[in-house]
């Protein structure tokens, strides 16, 4: 049975720093909006209540709290043998212990090139440490508040009232859904998002009350930049005068920024960079990960020391030393008004001018495994804003300040008269009393406004007509709709660029839907369907409109992906739709499919945001055999090769048997690159297309020995690495059914060598319980093909492709890696040991993983077991062991992955005694990416072309 209506408005704000929640009755005044205390543990024998949570969560040890962790409610997920806390609490305890502290979840929420919903914070954690997914860790930060609100309104439960919740503007499509979802985790009704920036100008337009159109009438281009923990963002609004004279004047939100991870987390990072040497012993040397995060705490305090009103000249910054040595190792340097200056004001808002772009290259201000901006400077991204935004060289006359950053007095200053010398002339800057909480309570006003226009429009016309005549409307609305066009990728025919068809324009407003009449498209039921989405926030289109894909601007978004399902009885099927788009109320982007034979049927399209993004490049994101264009209303716009590829395939392994030799079969892959070219060159979505028709004819593999060994070569060199290209988990869970069935024709040892192949091709795709069975059973024929033949072919295959294989098992816990690899060492001091099992150590060791499982990567300490046994090596003589260093020792820029300076130190002076490519050289002394030859080195085959290995 539903319960009664909403009776509050609801605003929160989930921040990378701080959370907070502002409410008012439905039907109230802005005037009455009002902050809730939040109770939250503050020590071991306290609990207070603040108007702020600290977005931050402890990972205690069994025991460590006490019962202290079940009040004031216990955190969402913890238990007896995970306990945890949140908020104030846990940020004096993280302060201690960093490496238990999960923190900026909201950040890791909007990294695309890790799984958001794997437990992987605290990021770099020890495996003692329970972990949790950022969608969980925002999940309990938003059921703390409403269990913080339930108990203070107990007749009145969260669930049931008008919630609105506050994301960046610049958050993607996935970063939304998994919002949404963390929403939903915790307990909470369906919640409208709104933009933080608009909902800070809110909270300033409901504060001037009556004086508002006062306030704004000199006022024409409002920007409002909001800076906080973990992101910067723009946006302007164009005011424009009422119609008539009277009245409240029109606001419209005309452009957003582009998602910058740039905020005060990396202005403290900068700082800790800084201060290293002095704590570390000298230049080049390095904290440990948890005395980094120490000191990045440190810094942070002292920042903002150093910049507010009335600053001291210095403030000093102390680490303590570790157990009986505490105070004796204590170090401490004292960080000066000056520093802050440079390093800080200066490298964060430099001088720049009004046509300034940011850098390309790659800065030094990476940490806790975030991909933050190449430049740091946040004016030269404002510059490159307002000069793609701004209406015809139209820069800003008023200004408004957001964000915890803005608490420092120099960095509000130093911004205010960048943008004055840009207009050249002064900048009204809004004042803003409360940067803190002011989008919690612009979120509740705009619950406010929304109510006020759903019960306007509940009523009668002539009642409408008499309360507008009666009162102007109290609530001020930002109008401006979507923020972004949004457009479907099609790939361009032969040597032409990719086009794109938009979607849904800029400046669509919510619950408008829109229908893509004049274009028909063939979707594809009972197997993978894929749309390659792209945004771009300046511009302006019409839905249907078809242009080029070029220039500065667009943006890849997560796909929309699916597998939907066929008609009764019918494995597949294939049905003629229209694209419907809408902007829904709650601020999500929705496609849906639409039957063109029957309106009444339609799919809702879901954004593919579970994994990592892979490294896709635009042009080979889209699919064949899935939803895809039709002109004219016929065709596909996939490779026009892929038919005859295809009548190949049919032919060796189609419905009916065909009088094929074993010499055909044994050369379909021959015939396949006489039509295809080399294989090292066929396209991510060509190879894909081939898979989903090899897996399709998959029942046919049998038919002989060398039927099984074409199908498995193919399908593995078509799906790898198992990952990338959207929709391979499903096809993954599709191919791993094959698993329990095994070989057709067992007896062939050289049809298990092909096994084992495929697998090692496919194993990154693979979950951990399935690497794990197939680990189990490759380890047992490992074992019982060295005591028969010793380390030569077997009767169940090479046992080299065995070893390749155990060493591309990523997903199972390090522990198994490790020893594992400690058996391979024992086996190679074995003259009859093939130098190739080197590759294997160095792989099960390596510093980077392939599927963005770099939470699984064996901790240094582990590793440098492993890498003194490749030391001990001639490497002049033994060049595996020498690549093995190198995997072992890269450099990757997170600390909690890569080796103390000292081993590396080794490693660069041996590799330069050897005669080491210099490429080698250099991914051990900086951060370099892996050339394709290395890459291929690394995983055993190369990558399909488009494709990059994540870190």
């Amino acid at each position: 049975m539903a319960g009664p209506g909403p009776r509050f408005a609801v605003g929160i704000d989930l921040g990378t720093s701080h959370c907070a929640l502002a409410w008012a009755p439905l039907g109230a005044q802005a005037s009455d909006i009002q902050l809730l205390p939040l109770p939250q543990r503050t020590s071991p024998a306290e609990v207070q209540a603040a108007v702020l949570l600290p977005s931050m969560r402890y990972q205690a040890a069994p025991g460590e709290l006490a019962d202290a962790w079940h009040a004031p409610w216990p955190p969402l997920g913890a238990s007896e043998e995970a306990p945890a806390t949140l908020g104030t609490w846990a940020r004096t305890l993280g302060a201690a212990t960093p490496q238990r502290l999960v923190a900026s979840a909201k950040s890791w929420l909007s990294h695309a090139g890790v799984d958001r919903t794997a437990p992987i914070l605290p990021w770099g954690a020890g495996e003692e440490i329970p972990k949790i997914s950022p969608v969980e860790a925002s999940a309990s930060y938003l059921a703390h508040l409403r269990a913080a609100w339930d108990a203070e309104h107990p007749d009145a439960p969260l669930s049931q009232q008008s919630v609105v919740l506050t994301v960046p503007a610049s958050f993607d499509e996935g970063a939304r859904a998994l919002t949404l979802e963390a929403a939903q985790q915790a307990g909470l009704p369906p919640v409208q998002l709104l933009e933080e920036p608009k909902a800070a100008f809110h909270d300033w337009l409901v504060l001037q009350g009556e004086a508002l159109a006062a306030q704004l009438a000199d006022s024409r281009l409002v920007l409002v930049v909001d800076v906080g923990g973990g992101t910067t963002d723009l946006t302007l609004i164009r005011v424009q005068p009422p119609a008539d004279g009277t009245g409240l004047p029109r606001l419209t939100r005309t452009a957003v920024g582009e998602h910058l991870m740039l905020g005060g987390d990396n202005m403290d990072l900068a700082l800790a960079h800084r201060l290293e040497p002095h704590f570390a012993g000298g230049e080049g040397q390095r904290l440990a990960p948890a005395r980094f995060a120490e000191l990045v705490q440190r810094c942070r305090g002292a920042k903002e020391r150093l910049l507010g009103r009335d600053a001291p000249t210095s403030v000093p910054i102390t680490l303590l030393g570790a157990g009986s040595r505490l105070l004796a190792q204590a170090r401490s340097v004292a960080l000066t008004h000056e520093q802050v200056q440079a390093w800080v004001v200066e490298a964060f808002l430099p001088d720049a001018q009004p046509g300034d772009t940011p850098a390309r290259h790659l800065g030094a201000l990476r940490g806790l495994g975030l991909p933050y901006p190449a430049d740091a400077a946040i004016s030269r991204h404002l510059a490159h804003f307002l000069a793609r935004h701004a209406p015809d060289g139209e820069l800003p006359d008023t200004l408004l300040l957001n964000g915890g950053v803005f608490h420092a007095h120099a960095l509000a200053e130093r911004l205010t008269g960048l943008l004055a010398r840009w207009r050249g002339g002064p900048v009204r800057v809004l004042h803003n009393p409360h940067p803190d909480w002011a989008v919690a309570r612009g979120a509740a006003a705009h619950a406010l406004a929304q109510h006020q226009v759903e019960a306007h429009a509940r009523q009668p016309a002539a009642s409408r007509a008499r309360a507008s005549d009666a009162t102007p409307t109290a609530m001020p609305r930002i109008g401006g709709g979507s923020a972004r066009s949004y457009w479907l990728l099609l790939p361009g025919r032969e040597g032409a660029p990719a086009q794109g068809i938009c979607l849904l324009p800029r400046g669509t407003e919510e619950g408008t839907r829109l229908v893509l009449a004049g274009r028909r498209f063939a979707l594809a039921l009972g197997q993978p369907v894929h749309f390659a989405l792209l945004a771009r926030s300046q511009g302006q289109a019409q839905a249907g409109q078809i242009v080029p894909i070029e220039g500065e601007g667009w943006t890849e978004l997560p796909p929309l992906a699916t597998v939907l399902a066929a008609p009764p009885g019918r494995e597949r099927a294939r049905v003629e739709v229209q694209l419907a788009t809408s902007m829904s109320e709650v601020g999500t982007l929705e496609v849906r499919c639409v039957a063109l034979d029957d309106p009444g049927r339609s799919w809702l399209l879901p954004f593919a945001v579970r994994g990592a993004a892979g490294g896709r490049a635009a042009g080979a994101s889209r699919e064949p055999g899935t939803a895809s264009e039709e002109p004219g209303g016929k065709g596909d716009a996939a490779d026009a090769r892929l038919p005859d590829a295809i009548a190949l395939l049919d032919r060796v392994f189609g419905n009916q048997a065909q009088d094929v030799a074993p010499k055909e079969v044994r050369q379909l892959r021959q015939s396949l690159q006489k039509l295809l070219g080399p294989r090292e060159d066929w396209p991510l979505a060509l190879l894909r297309a081939l898979f989903d028709a090899l897996l399709a004819r998959a029942r046919r593999r049998r038919r002989t020995p060398e039927h099984e060994r074409a199908w498995l070569n193919l399908a593995g060199w078509c799906l790898r690495p198992g990952v990338g290209a959207q929709l391979d988990a499903w096809r993954v869970q599709q191919v791993w059914q094959l698993y329990p069935q095994g070989l057709g024709h067992p007896r062939e040892a050289a049809n298990w060598t092909e096994w084992w192949v495929f697998w090692r091709r496919v194993a990154a795709g693979l979950d951990e319980a399935q690497q794990m069975q197939l680990l189990e059973d490759v380890a047992g024929r490992m074992q019982k093909a060295v005591q028969r033949t010793g380390a030569g072919r077997s009767q169940w295959g090479s046992y080299d492709d065995m070893l390749r294989l155990f060493a591309a098992m990523e997903a199972v816990p390090w522990q198994y890696r490790q020893e594992m690899g400690q058996w391979m060492l024992t086996r190679l001091k074995r003259p009859d040991e093939p130098p190739q099992t080197w590759w294997a150590v160095g792989r099960l060791a390596a510093r980077t993983a392939l599927a963005a499982n770099a939470h699984r990567v064996m901790p240094p300490a582990a590793a440098q077991e492993f890498l003194a046994a490749t030391l001990a090596q001639d490497w002049r003589r033994n060049e595996h062991a020498m690549f093995a260093a190198v995997q072992i020792a890269r450099m990757t820029g997170e600390r909690t992955l890569d080796l103390p300076q000292e081993w590396r130190a080794q490693v660069l002076e041996k590799l330069a005694a050897s005669g080491a490519p210099e490429r080698w050289i250099a991914q051990v002394r900086e951060v370099q990416a892996q050339d394709a030859e290395d890459q291929r080195r690394s995983l055993g085959d190369s990558l399909p072309p488009g494709l990059v290995l994540v870190g």
